[in-house]
């Protein structure tokens, strides 16, 4: 005892704390450096309490338990970390008595270098931590599905009802209508709004990798994969929401598998011998008819009639034009606050943008902003700069009516291409209008707008 007494003393003056525990890990003697640095005004107050009482992360239980050392160890203390060592302590016999640790953070000048390279690789580490978190939430809220026309309130009212239903759902729409959005939106009005937001694209994954991206991946499955495993997309999203974006080109040799994981929530990783239980939520969309794909034998009915649960289709931007404005304003500030200067579109370039049946829809339309942007010297669009950003005109196709042959002229009979444009709308109008009886429901079906925005036009063009 008396050789105890002198190492703790000697610990005492060589170290910042030190403290030692018997056979069940309970404090046995804490110098008053150490008690101080845990918060005690007296050390006898640790005495004969378990040691993860007195320091949370403490590793003496283990060192007393298999009487090996942790010669030099970093340990979280309070809102620090100390460079600490631990030793098992033996009687006279060499039988195992406890362990004892200490602190030699200010005493060993050469790891404050160290001490300090730890401190940033965990500064970062909690930075990466927050970002792939925010990464892992829903970007997208109700809100961002712009739009008030009757298809875009009809969407929004089917959205906020399969939020309620924590079923799976099946996004229908074409490319550019906004699926990956309507995810978001589903998931962030949902009761797992707290949880995980998980986005994979069954597109733009070789199929030989996707079954390991979205199951994961057991320990030393295969040669070369690494020993501690994988988590797949499914595990990550696990009390949280997956969007599984293009579920069309899923491999067929897949969809039993996802199949499985919609109907019993367990997934089994690549080279695992057994199943993982979890709660997943499952929102899938598709730019394909998938009802289509199961007739051509190129998807499994079974998994189309689970994810479609609740369908919901998103109209083209051709059937909800009279939206059209409120997303190129929207789009436009976006558009300007990435430049750095306000941008905007004259009433010309307006009506000429709602004259094309967007094919791609929103997409296609921010790309076509985008290029009239690059047509113009100024933030400002004209009807010149979205007709020379629109596609051509497929060949043969019906060109616009004119009241009489074009002929020669000099260049001062050219008229302003805005001018122009707006002749030729109101001509499409009257000749549309003609060839329909005056049935303007009939004129706009031809027309390729909304009867909607046929009426904004005859009031523009004070055609009655």
């Amino acid at each position: 005892m008396l050789a105890i007494r002198s190492l703790f003393d000697r610990l005492e003056d060589l170290c910042e704390g030190a403290v030692a525990v018997d056979m069940e890990a309970r404090v046995a003697w804490i110098n008053d450096k150490y008690a101080r640095k845990v918060g005690l005004d007296d050390a006898r107050a640790a005495l004969g309490r378990p040691i993860e009482e007195i320091i949370p992360h403490s590793a003496l239980r283990e060192v007393a338990r298999s009487g090996k050392p942790i010669v030099v160890d970093i340990m979280p203390l309070g809102a620090e970390h100390v460079v600490v060592t631990r030793l098992p302590l033996r009687d006279e016999q060499g039988h195992l008595a406890g362990a004892i640790g200490f602190v030699l953070y200010e005493r060993v000048d050469g790891l404050k270098p160290v001490m300090a390279k730890l401190q940033q690789l965990q500064a970062r580490l909690q930075a990466a931590e927050r970002e792939l978190a925010d990464n892992r939430r829903a970007r997208y809220s109700l809100a961002a599905f712009l739009g008030t026309s009757a298809p875009a309130n009809e969407v929004k009212r089917q959205a906020r009802r399969a939020a309620q239903l924590d079923a799976t759902v099946l996004l229908c729409g074409e490319t550019g209508t906004g699926k990956e959005l309507l995810a978001h939106a589903i998931h962030h009005v949902s009761p797992r709004a707290a949880r995980p937001f998980v986005s994979v694209n069954a597109a733009a994954i070789p199929e030989a990798l996707l079954e390991a991206e979205l199951f994961g991946v057991a320990p030393g499955a295969y040669t070369g994969a690494d020993r501690r495993g994988r988590d797949g997309k499914f595990k990550l999203a696990d009390g949280g929401t997956l969007f599984l974006d293009e579920v069309g080109d899923m491999p067929m040799a897949l969809q039993p598998k996802l199949l499985r994981v919609l109907q019993e929530q367990e997934i089994e990783p690549l080279g695992a011998n057994r199943l993982l239980r979890l709660d997943v939520r499952v929102i899938a969309a598709s730019s394909f008819d998938l009802g289509q794909r199961v007739a051509e034998g190129r998807f499994r009915a079974d998994l189309y009639y689970r994810l479609a649960v609740l369908a919901l289709r998103l109209p083209p931007l051709r059937e909800r034009l009279d939206d059209l404005p409120l997303l190129v304003e929207h789009l436009l500030e976006d558009i300007g606050a990435r430049m750095g200067q306000a941008v905007d579109i004259d009433a010309h370039g307006l009506a000429l943008l709602q004259q094309h049946d967007w094919p791609g829809n929103v997409r296609e339309l921010r790309n076509t902003l985008e290029r009239a942007l690059l047509q113009s010297d100024t933030p400002h669009l004209s009807a010149a700069h979205v007709a020379a950003s629109l596609p051509a005109p497929k060949p043969g196709a019906m060109p616009l009516p004119t009241e009489r042959p074009v002929a020669a002229t000099t260049d001062a009979a050219v008229q302003p291409l805005a001018d122009a444009l707006l002749t030729a709308e109101r001509l499409a109008i009257s000749a549309a209008l003609e060839a329909h009886g005056g049935s303007k429901v009939a004129a706009a079906r031809a027309l390729g707008i909304s009867r909607a925005a046929l009426y904004q036009k005859l009031s523009a063009h004070r055609m009655g």
